[in-house]
């Protein structure tokens, strides 16, 4: 039986990551991959998704300029799209392969095998591929079996009308009409890139009063304002009563608070209702684990399973799943495995993207979560329309909102970026947090010019009072104020 020091048990971005990490600490290592090396971060999630929705706005971007001169607009064949697509993954996939195949040749630290892995006991896995198995045992093990899309028992998917997050990249043809189950991260961004394209009638299907309730409203309601203005109908505050495949497409019934009730019929069905991990049959009574019956999940301290030679990383963890997050997870179960690193895991600056129209990145709380927890804070926010490099790209779509301690430090507590660059402009910020820096400190930082990070040094003036263009006067397009809870709330708490 061939031992290892580390065995990790997928290969999506987490498992990857972490199997990269303890190649870095000298560690025989051994990447079992069941499918494809990549996971969901390439075939269906981040890349995949991503790539869609780049040429989805690049089409847009082109269309509106197109109309603007009353030219018919232009259309993509779904051949065109799917030949795209399948070019950028092909690359990302050829360039892990190549990696994971150079690191086998160079020495005998890494190795990789494709099957399927379960436990056999805490220090060993079962590896089986076709009519073939090996087992394996290995001093640390990390679990990094990844997500598959959540199902809803009352909604029979059949990845043919009804699809899911993975069905959705097997269609044949941009479908006429598609009706999104779930207005949460992935439902709108599939909105938006369908909206996009310019072929597909939307229609979002959302409980609540507004998309996307974790954000702040002035987030939601702009994201929401654009989706229906490229011809999104979007059902607010309505129960999905039924929903059925039909031979003529899609029919679903909706009700409403005030009693009223509708029936639409489209093409296709969307069920975007979040993921689950991939926890079922990998043995885990045999490594010596059990889940937490309420949450189905494994219990976890920081990325540490109860049998401390065992993590659990990325997607696996039931909670937060992102790829940035499921490499940070990662890297961090080696180093206290394999390091013995004993730090604490952080989640406090971590940057999130979501691919909509705009592009909206954030670190940190926004307003509603500091107001929920009853934390005094400052903010100021200023539209693009005030950012002269917005206003050359003739996007000024968005704005910057970043949110600080109610203090003489002004400690960053968060951001929000909404538009375009909107991921890149919110790195200084992340890392401010990270390395506990005042607001100030970005104030005297000397940036580029023109660019879209400007609007987040005026953010910081704002806050100090010094900002070149001052927020009395433009009322409408930069805001600047404070919070703290009421005597009755902060009694309540």
């Amino acid at each position: 039986m061939e031992h290892y020091d580390l065995c990790v048990i997928g290969g999506g971005p987490a498992g990857y990551a972490a199997a990269m990490r303890a190649i870095d600490l000298g560690k025989r290592t051994l990447l079992v991959e069941r499918e494809r090396i990549g996971g969901t971060g390439i075939y269906n999630g981040a890349l995949a998704s991503k790539t869609l929705w780049e040429l989805s706005q690049r089409m847009a971007a082109t269309n509106e300029v197109v109309r603007s001169r009353g030219r018919e607009p232009l259309r993509m064949s779904w051949e065109e799209i799917g030949r795209a697509l399948n070019e950028a993954l092909f690359e990302r996939k050829y360039l892990l392969s190549c990696h994971m195949q150079l690191l086998e040749n160079s020495g005998e630290l890494f190795t990789h095998e494709r099957g399927v892995a379960r436990f056999t006991g805490p220090h060993t896995v079962q590896v089986r591929r076709a009519e073939q198995t090996k087992e394996v045992s290995a001093e640390h093990i990390i679990i990094a079996t990844g997500s598959r899309p959540r199902v809803v028992p009352t909604i029979a998917v059949d990845e043919q009308r009804i699809l899911t997050s993975d069905g959705i990249f097997r269609i044949d043809d941009l479908p006429k009409s598609i009706v999104i189950i779930g207005a949460g991260v992935i439902g709108c961004e599939f909105a938006t890139i369908f909206s996009n394209f310019g072929r597909t009638k939307v229609h979002l299907i959302d409980r609540a009063e507004r998309i996307l309730p974790f954000e702040d409203p002035d987030i939601s309601e702009l994201v929401a304002r654009n989706l229906e203005r490229r011809g999104v109908t979007i059902h607010r505050n309505a129960k999905l009563e039924r929903i059925e495949a039909m031979p003529h497409g899609v029919e679903y019934d909706l009700s409403y608070p005030d009693g009223r009730t509708e029936r639409v019929v489209v093409e296709k069905a969307l069920v975007s209702v979040g993921r689950v991990p991939n926890l079922e049959d990998i043995g885990l009574a045999e490594a010596g684990i059990t889940l937490d019956p309420a949450t189905a999940l494994i219990p976890l301290d920081g990325t540490a399973s109860k049998v401390a030679h065992i993590h659990v990383v990325g997607d696996a963890t039931g909670s937060n799943m992102l790829v940035n997050l499921g490499e940070v997870e990662a890297r961090h179960a080696v180093e206290q495995l394999l390091a013995r690193e004993r730090v604490p895991l952080s989640h406090g600056a971590i940057s999130t993207i979501m691919f909509l129209d705009p592009e909206v990145a954030g670190v940190g709380l926004n307003e509603q979560e500091c107001r929920k927890r009853g934390i005094p804070y400052r903010v100021a926010r200023i539209d693009y329309a005030c950012l002269a490099r917005a206003i050359a790209m003739r996007r000024t779509k968005g704005f910057f909102k970043v949110l600080v301690t109610d203090d003489e430090a002004m400690m960053v507590l968060g951001m929000r970026a909404v538009g375009e660059h909107a991921s890149s402009a919110i790195q200084a910020v992340a890392l401010m947090m990270q390395e506990n820096i005042g607001i100030a400190a970005l104030a005297r930082l000397i940036h580029p010019h023109p660019s879209i990070t400007e609007g987040v040094q005026e953010c910081a003036r704002m806050l100090l009072g010094t900002s070149i263009f001052k927020s009395p006067v433009f009322g409408d397009k930069m805001q600047c104020y404070r919070w703290s809870p009421s005597p009755e709330e902060v009694r309540a708490a």
